[in-house]
């Protein structure tokens, strides 16, 4: 299909508009994931599952973040960004009712149309942002982030006080399909992007494929992703082995994500605005190797000596939103960051799925953080140099 250009007649209203979609379909891309870790263990009790199905249910979201990468360009191609978007919202909302409704085989099921709907929302946002913004790109990719992070906040943070208010896991997980439904509601009211082009045409996924900065972003994107899903799923347990109580680990941990949304809403407009982001993403990279020296190296007997590396952390996590706006500013056209998008985000979230399986390992074999923070040190070196080539002012 041939890339439509913007329309001429778009109005500041229609421009608004179209922000206000994004944002409903941004915060619903995370409680479909974020929101089944704090009742897991009850749903595993009703079930009396095992711990392979529990393994599973945990990494069948980032198998699916990687396998989008292929589909989602592909299937606008057939239906168009408006409607891949829409089909998209749509198995998230029926996804998140279905997985409730039966045994865990259901829920397994289910899970994987939800986190496929979210996959392929995921890499096809940044399209429309680059298509309906294209002199906005860092403003409305921060507004975009903001709200992505929020949900999986509020995701994990409200999960648990909707099990005790409504009486168990299956209405408190089910009751996240009312945000998939209101933001279907908007993507229809709202979302028509000013181009139809969602996908590019084979000679574009080529020339993607082919390009180097192409595949310096991808590094950039899977190696900060890396990062994240490590700490993540590992950050509680290895304060809680240097002297931090369950709860405030896990305080800690929100307060983790709460610290990006700031970073997310003001850093995107300000490094959008200028030549480059490779100072942003290298300033962001070293406050998160900060935080990851002062876990390592300074002796912590509560949640205020961890506090301040993981301040320091968050922010480094945060660089997020710039590998995000990279994304849209580094491809020429809306058809090329489809392919930008989802060769970044495909390939990037099958390097970030090996860091929660790396680290644990490092832990289970060392017997202690030093070595698996060591790593992920590292790493966030490599994001630090992959980061700030991929900043650099040119497009493919």
């Amino acid at each position: 299909m041939a890339e439509q250009t913007t329309r001429p007649g778009r109005t500041g209203a229609g421009s608004a508009l179209l922000a206000a979609a994004v944002i409903l379909v941004a915060f619903n891309l995370r409680p479909a994931i974020t929101s089944v870790g704090p009742v897991l263990d009850q749903a595993r009790a009703t079930f009396a599952a095992t711990a392979g199905w529990v393994g599973l249910l945990t990494t069948v979201p980032v198998l699916c973040l990687a396998a989008a990468g292929a589909v989602a360009p592909q299937l606008a191609r057939w239906l168009g960004l408006r409607g891949a978007i829409a089909v998209a919202l749509s198995a998230i909302t029926a996804g998140l009712v279905l997985r409730v409704l039966g045994g865990p085989d259901l829920m397994i099921a289910a899970t994987v149309v939800a986190t496929s709907g979210v996959a392929v929302a995921g890499v096809l946002v940044p399209v429309v942002v680059r298509a309906g913004f294209p002199a906005r790109v860092g403003l409305v990719t921060g507004l975009y982030t903001a709200a992505l992070q929020a949900g999986a906040t509020l995701g994990f943070a409200f999960t648990p006080l909707l099990a005790e208010g409504l009486g168990g896991w299956r209405p408190a997980l089910a009751s996240w399909a009312a945000i998939g439904a209101v933001a279907l509601a908007g993507w229809f009211a709202w979302g028509r992007p000013s181009t139809a082009a969602a996908g590019p045409a084979d000679g574009v996924r080529e020339s993607v494929l082919a390009s180097p900065l192409a595949w310096t972003i991808t590094a950039f994107f899977g190696l900060q992703a890396f990062v994240a899903f490590a700490v993540m799923n590992w950050l509680p347990l290895a304060l809680m082995d240097r002297g931090v109580n369950r709860t405030d680990a896990g305080l800690l941990l929100g307060l983790l994500s709460i610290v990006a949304l700031p970073v997310s809403l003001l850093v995107p407009p300000l490094a959008g605005r200028g030549c480059g982001q490779s100072g942003w993403i290298l300033a962001l990279s070293a406050c998160g190797a900060a935080g990851l020296v002062g876990l390592l190296l300074v002796p912590t007997a509560g949640p205020w000596q961890a506090l301040p590396w993981v301040l320091l952390l968050g922010l480094g996590m945060s660089v997020f939103s710039l590998a995000l706006t990279v994304i849209a500013l580094r491809a020429s056209s809306a058809a090329r960051t489809a392919g930008l998008s989802g060769m970044a985000q495909g390939i990037g979230y099958l390097i970030a799925g090996t860091g929660p399986f790396l680290v644990g390992l490092l832990r289970e074999t060392t017997g202690g953080w030093t070595v698996p923070f060591t790593v992920l040190l590292a790493v966030v070196g490599a994001q630090a140099v992959t980061g700030a080539l991929a900043g650099r002012p040119r497009t493919l």
